[in-house]
């Protein structure tokens, strides 16, 4: 790995290397302070595809999976919509030792939480994502969700937040909710659908993107879908990292 952007260090830096954990989450610590944050961490392939034969994962590569990794140990809680949650076969967040004493530094538990956006509350609350998390899994939906699927969360344990008035989550409400709950750095990984809400929203502050080397073709999805922003928001660029032809950037609202 090698960085593009910000060099600090010429001589360290113009080489190709393995970074160690703790240079990873140094790289892409949350900004101080107390303040909520919210940062999405797509792949996209050079064609702009987030997805190929319905998951990313044919996108990524042991590089990505560990910046992947990290990111989840950085934050308070992983924002997923419900649709991911079913294509990825979403589990619990470990606990990972390398990260317990930064963890623990930062005030945080032994692991991200888990926080389901569902409008139906469709979900299989069977599954050990609910069943078996190290941390509690919350639920957000909106207040028409049906009664029948909320009680059915409930009996499960499964803790439901309501973060709209209508049928479907409000993505500020969402943020607010789960910062008043002390889950203030977040890290959303989609999906698509999802993402193109907070980025509507104006919630997100922050983007991670992994630029695949890699051709697709056919009609996946986009990173962010849904309908389009009146005005295209700016983003700067923070940090560029390369490996193997991969392209790891951040870039944060202006």
């Amino acid at each position: 790995m090698r960085r593009l952007f910000p060099v600090t260090d010429p001589t360290a830096d113009a080489h190709d290397r393995e970074w160690g954990l703790d240079e990873l989450a140094d790289a892409y610590a949350y900004p101080a302070g107390d303040g909520r944050w919210l940062r999405a961490n797509m792949v996209t392939s050079l064609d702009g595809a987030a997805q190929h034969g319905g998951r990313s994962q044919p996108l990524s590569s042991d590089t990505d999976m560990r910046i992947f990794g990290t990111l989840r140990q950085l934050a308070d809680a992983v924002v997923v919509g419900a649709e991911t949650v079913r294509q990825e076969g979403y589990r619990p967040a470990r606990a990972r030792d390398a990260f317990a004493a930064r963890r623990e530094a930062a005030g945080q538990g032994p692991a991200p939480a888990i926080a389901v956006v569902s409008a139906s509350l469709e979900l299989d609350f069977g599954l050990p994502l609910f069943t078996s998390p190290l941390v509690p899994t919350l639920v957000l939906t909106g207040a028409a969700a049906a009664p029948e699927r909320v009680a059915a969360a409930e009996k499960a344990g499964v803790e439901v937040v309501v973060a709209g008035d209508g049928p479907g989550v409000e993505p500020a409400r969402a943020v607010r909710a789960l910062a008043d709950r002390g889950l203030r750095r977040l890290l959303t990984e989609g999906g698509p659908r999802m993402l193109g809400q907070f980025i509507a929203a104006g919630v997100l502050d922050e983007m991670c993107l992994t630029v695949s080397p890699t051709l697709t073709a056919g009609d996946a999805q986009r990173i962010a879908g849904g309908p389009s922003v009146a005005v295209p928001e700016r983003f700067a660029l923070a940090s560029l990292l390369e490996e193997a032809g991969f392209l790891f950037a951040r870039y944060r609202r202006i």
